[in-house]
């Protein structure tokens, strides 16, 4: 999948800030935009803070069924 079919969905469920520092570190923040939660990851890679914060978001969404299925019962 490419980098910007993930950004798209990542930007579904969260608000986004990127930076970076001097040294080339670049530093990707997760808002939930509806819990306000946040989540951060760094790295010197855009590509691999891209798929880190796309693996996140798969583990939110999954955690997130489990618990509305839990709730139907």
């Amino acid at each position: 999948m490419r980098n910007t079919t993930k950004l798209k969905q990542i930007l579904l469920k969260y608000d986004l800030d990127l930076s970076m520092e001097e040294d080339g570190l670049i530093k990707l923040t997760l808002v939930d935009k509806h819990s306000g939660i946040m989540s951060t990851f760094e790295n010197i890679s855009y590509s691999t803070l891209i798929s880190k914060s796309y693996s996140h978001f798969l583990k939110e969404i999954k955690e997130e069924t489990k618990t509305h299925r839990g709730r139907s019962k």
